[in-house]
């Protein structure tokens, strides 16, 4: 017997060892979470992306699914969210507020699908798609039809009290639109930043030299925490509303009716819902979102798919911190962590260096990014960002890569603080950084960087559009000395481009051919290629309708200048200065003797602006005719209005491949819906008739 129980005690022994193996890992992830929550939540002030606190806590619930014994009373995966803070009144929620499981791939989804088909013994079961919104979870609560209160989620059973703070928030509705409310109604929804309102609160406090918000999510978390509604007001947050949380006086059979009995009461949901029968429409839900989520207005990380019927979701029940009838499909986390291994300086078109991050590659929203940019040396040393430093890194409004702050946790001495030179990088002429701007230029203007990147914006869609001169060809034509400033475009000759390399006839024909074309654009595009500091498109377009022409500008005094509807001081001097030098009057010479138009047209003067006088255009989708800054741009000069959302007081949507949600809202309100090839007719027509 004892040769039998010696393999036994041995067995034992490994499943014990194993077992405290598993125990010292969980209760290491449960203090990392900690850790990790009270950065997050109290100090706002986060170490490490949301990918990677999410593995954190994926492996903790792991462990303690496989040894249930393991399980704490105050593990994280026992409670939904933290502690209410002391600076606001608790608040305890009639029904509890609980988080969701979470699916990150297709065969988890597929699991959670199949426990319930289990569970309910069919696989006939309607589902729920809805957006997950990447904001902050609320409750609120109407008797009678009034708002009398709203709190957080807190740790699920009491909140924090921010009544006030929600109250300011446009889209809520005070009273409910019903004639027979509810004796009460606790309804949950998400406060959330628009990415516009998000970068709007960040470049204003970038300005006031405060840290920037790491994303909408933590900004409309602040927001709603402000201790004065006055300054949550200034926020401009919105909120969707998407659960029940208690009832009294009405009843619902599923979530589909519930939505649409909170929507006739109104309160807001997302319009982007979609009722689903089978897993696999499910996940075709979450792919296509997870590809178009950045035409949204704002952010989403996830879809949340809920099982339609009430009494289907009380028979699955759920444990004690998540229902067992719903999952979360968690999109690729758009924020991660990387390594600063460099900081290079670009130098820009008016001789601004601009600080670059060269990174350790990352894969970010879907791209690999391996740089971003900096901004100036303010910012950096704001931030106090360091090469070597182990950094936090997104896309700024879901396009350009930014870093958000760094890990000093993660310091290991070695890393280096960055030091604006006195000499350009790339010709070696002096630095200089006015006083008052944050930013440092190369004062050689002959610097072959900054005649480079004049010639791409001179040369630019938005500018004087040369359609063919891009990077590649800019490059070997002033490499090839072919031009030395962006006159010298309109002197070359088929024979001198069939010189650029992989350039045959058609190539050079082509790019000839557009380079005679551009000469005919408006004033307002000539002075905005010239690359006039301070000077826009818009603002090209105010000196263009004001003062006629090239040669009236030029001797346009300071007084005259500031005269001008939206020319400050600060455009004023730029403009002396630009005719005042030299170099800048013999190219204008030069384009000038080339044919390039330099007077204003009548016909896109006030002529044109009386017949789009009043009407207010949105463009949706991608336009293929137009960037979107152009389309807006060509509104505004014929008198026109361009509006980034829709409403009942929008004349036209302009719809492009692809069309949003603004496509949509526009279907509903009964807005006039024309295509970009039915706008550009219409500005035909108008133009011919003016």
């Amino acid at each position: 017997m004892a040769s039998r129980r010696s393999p036994i005690a041995i067995s034992g022994g490994i499943l014990i060892s194993k077992l405290q193996e598993a125990n010292n890992r969980a209760e290491e992830l449960r203090s990392l979470i900690y850790y990790h929550d009270h950065r997050y939540y109290v100090l706002d002030a986060p170490e490490i992306s949301d990918a990677e606190y999410d593995e954190l806590m994926r492996e903790l619930i792991a462990i303690e699914t496989e040894h249930p014994e393991l399980v704490t009373p105050d593990s994280p995966t026992q409670r939904v969210g933290g502690e209410p803070s002391q600076a606001f009144k608790p608040v305890r929620h009639r029904a509890r507020m609980m988080s969701l499981a979470n699916a990150f791939s297709f065969e988890e989804l597929a699991a959670f699908f199949n426990r319930i088909s289990g569970e309910l013994g069919t696989d006939q079961i309607e589902l729920v798609c809805e957006l997950k919104i990447d904001g902050v979870a609320v409750s609120l609560t109407y008797e009678h039809g009034m708002y009398v209160n709203a709190a957080t989620r807190g740790d699920g059973e009491v909140g924090e009290d921010i009544t006030a703070n929600v109250k300011t928030i446009q889209s809520l509705p005070l009273r409910l639109f019903l004639e027979a409310p509810p004796d009460v109604l606790e309804v949950r929804g998400e406060a959330f930043l628009s990415k516009e309102q998000f970068k709007q609160i960040n470049e204003e406090r970038e300005e006031l030299g405060i840290p920037l918000f790491a994303n909408p999510r933590n900004a409309a978390a602040g927001s709603l925490r402000q201790l004065d509604p006055k300054v949550s007001a200034k926020r401009n947050l919105d909120m969707f509303v998407y659960a029940l949380g208690y009832v009294e006086g009405v009843a619902f059979t599923d979530q589909w009716g519930l939505l649409k009995y909170m929507e006739a009461a109104g309160l807001k949901i997302n319009k982007h819902i979609k009722k689903v029968g089978s897993v696999q429409e499910a996940y075709e839900f979450c792919e296509y979102w997870q590809d178009k989520r950045h035409s949204l207005p704002f952010e989403i990380d996830g879809v949340v798919i809920k099982v339609n019927s009430f009494a289907r979701q009380e028979k699955l029940g759920a444990t004690s911190k998540a229902p067992r009838w719903a999952i979360a499909y968690k999109f690729p986390a758009e924020q991660k962590t990387t390594v600063v291994l460099d900081i290079e300086l670009n130098v820009g078109r008016t001789g601004a260096l601009t600080p670059t991050a060269v990174l350790e590659p990352v894969v970010v929203a879907g791209s690999t990014v391996g740089r971003a940019t900096l901004h100036n040396e303010d910012e950096i040393k704001r931030k106090d960002i360091r090469i070597g430093d182990t950094v936090i890194i997104q896309k700024a409004g879901d396009v350009i890569p930014e870093v958000v702050a760094p890990i000093v946790s993660k310091r290991t001495g070695s890393e280096r603080e960055f030091a604006m030179p006195h000499e350009c990088p790339v010709c070696g002429g002096e630095v200089v950084r006015p006083a008052g701007e944050a930013v440092a230029r190369c004062i050689n203007i002959n610097c072959p960087a900054v005649i480079f990147e004049h010639v791409i914006h001179f040369a630019g869609r938005a500018a004087m559009d040369i359609d063919g001169l891009g990077e590649s060809v800019a490059h070997q034509l002033l490499d090839k000395g072919m031009i030395k400033d962006v006159a010298d475009i309109y002197y070359l000759t088929k024979e001198r481009l069939l010189g650029i390399e992989h350039f045959a006839d058609k190539a050079a024909e082509n790019l000839q051919a557009a380079i005679e074309h551009s000469k005919e654009r408006p004033l307002a595009r000539l002075l905005f290629a010239l690359g006039i500091r301070h000077v826009g498109a818009h603002v090209a377009e105010v000196l263009a309708e004001t003062f006629g022409s090239i040669d009236a500008l030029s001797r346009a005094s300071f007084d005259e200048l500031v005269a001008t509807p939206e020319v400050g001081p600060k455009i004023a001097e730029s403009i002396i200065e630009f005719f005042d030098e030299q170099r800048n009057r013999a190219v204008l010479e030069k384009l000038k003797s080339a044919g390039v138009k330099m007077e204003q047209e009548a016909a896109t003067g006030k002529g044109i602006a009386r017949n789009l006088n009043g009407l207010t255009f949105v463009f949706t989708g991608g336009l293929t005719q137009f960037t979107r800054g152009e389309a807006e741009e060509l509104v505004k000069s014929m008198g026109g209005k361009a509006s980034s959302s829709v409403s009942k007081k929008t004349d036209y949507v302009v719809i492009g491949e692809n069309p949003g949600s603004k496509y949509d809202k526009a279907k509903a309100l009964g807005v006039k819906i024309i295509t970009e090839d039915e706008f550009k007719r219409l500005v035909q027509e108008i133009s011919s008739r003016g």
